[in-house]
């Protein structure tokens, strides 16, 4: 196992270029089984989460050829229709094969899915969903099992609205599986995010009647089939909002390349309120950073109000601004794992009822730390780049799930950050 040697201190500068979309590639890969006919998606980042569904989907009968920023794919045969717990467990949005499968065999079985520790998230959205489309839904063993009644799916009313909002997965699946559907499907209450917004074009450009994309009501009408794909994936707004964040923390000018600005939105605002000003271009956005930044009280809710996954980066900007700052968890209210290790490099963050107070401090210091999750270890590496001294951070197998070679891009801006083998990691440890 490796992990990642961070020294401190240092300003960066240039430019970084926006890789594609995690949470838009994986289901939007997902639609390969959907067709008989070949499917070419374009933008996708080499990560470990989308190597893991690429397999899930070669277990699936789809045939497959990585090349660069292009993976081709055309479904071979269909003989099998259970996603494996082996990979599917290793991340939650491995589940979104489940609506896809469902649509174009009617019938599968997919494990529960894994993914990291963020507290409690339940499925039952995209079970209720599939439901009301006519499937019967069982869980036996840990698989989740699906099939389509005798004359296939069904259009309908169905209302996703759930604890936390809506969900994007469960509206992915849905919206799936409704495409082949007959009839006419609406679903109120749908998420918004940019990704189920790609995924439904990408789904029209093959021959689907999917309207409303982008707003909390979806209208799909079922079409007989969909034919072959030609797509290139949004670029990464998480990933966009992380180094905007790298920039201020480090009080850097740089400029990020190939992103949507208007993705950021919620982002830039509360930077903004911060006292630290971002410039826009059509597809880029350069930070113009500030010697000390003022707080902010920040809430996380679904698109287009700020994203629960730029919490642990926003959670490090504001562990080094001046007074008190408050961010308020709504979708995941136990994601605060990331504040035990910023203590642990001088912090002032306390954590109780899904809200985190922090008293900001003049200056981090490297320390040993270790990822807990994907955008934990993200921010623990900004937090690395603007402390003083060496940061030793480990488990950096989370990171690589979302973020494409993130320390030879960062080092390209001047950031020292190297990547070593870790001689602490217990032999045999798993990433």
């Amino acid at each position: 196992m490796d992990c990642f040697l961070i020294r401190g201190g240092r300003r960066l500068s240039g430019s970084i270029a926006v890789a594609g979309s995690k949470n838009a590639a994986l289901p939007i890969l997902a639609v390969s089984l959907m067709t008989g006919e070949p499917c070419r998606f374009r933008n996708i980042s080499q990560l470990r989460d989308i190597q893991t569904q690429i397999k899930i989907l070669n277990t699936l009968g789809v045939e497959s050829h990585w090349a660069g920023k292009v993976v081709e794919t055309r479904v071979r045969d269909s003989y099998n229709s259970t996603a494996p717990y082996e990979l599917v467990k290793t991340m939650r949005a491995g589940v979104c094969v489940l609506g896809p499968l469902l649509a174009a065999r009617g019938e599968c079985a997919v494990s529960l899915p894994g993914g990291c520790n963020l507290g409690e998230r339940p499925i039952d959205l995209h079970l209720r969903g599939l439901e009301a489309l006519g499937a019967e839904i069982s869980i036996e063993g840990g698989y989740v099992k699906a099939k389509a009644p005798k004359g296939g799916l069904r259009g309908a009313e169905i209302y996703l609205g759930g604890k936390f909002g809506s969900s994007v997965l469960a509206t992915d699946n849905v919206m799936c599986a409704a495409v082949l559907a007959k009839g006419v499907t609406v679903i109120e209450c749908a998420a918004c995010e940019p990704e189920v917004v790609d995924l439904a074009d990408c789904l029209n450009s093959m021959g689907a009647q999917i309207s409303g994309h982008g707003s909390p009501r979806i209208t799909i009408k079922g079409v007989k089939r969909l034919k072959a794909c030609d797509w290139s994936v949004i670029p990464d707004r998480i990933e966009t909002a992380t180094f905007l964040i790298a920039g201020a923390i480090t009080r850097s000018p740089i400029t990020i390349t190939g992103c949507r600005p208007e993705h950021q939105l919620a982002t830039i605002d509360v930077l903004r309120q911060m006292g630290i000003r971002v410039e826009r271009g059509r597809t880029s956005l350069t930070v113009v950073p500030a010697e000390r930044w003022k707080t902010a009280e920040v809430t996380t809710l679904p698109y287009p109000a700020f994203a629960t996954d730029v919490q642990s980066p926003m959670l490090a900007l504001m562990a080094l601004a001046e007074g008190t700052s408050i961010l308020t968890e709504r979708i995941y209210p136990d994601r605060f794992m990331t504040a035990a290790e910023l203590r642990r490099m001088g912090a002032t963050i306390s954590v109780a009822n899904g809200q985190a107070v922090v008293q900001g401090v003049p200056r981090l210091t490297g320390a040993p730390v270790m990822a807990s999750d994907l955008r934990a270890g993200a921010a623990l590496v900004i937090a690395g780049m603007a402390a003083e001294g060496e940061t030793r951070l480990s488990r950096i197998y989370h990171i690589e799930r979302g973020y494409e070679r993130l320390d030879e891009r960062l080092r390209k801006l001047g950031a020292a950050i190297e990547r070593v083998a870790d001689e602490d990691a217990a032999p045999g440890a798993a990433g």
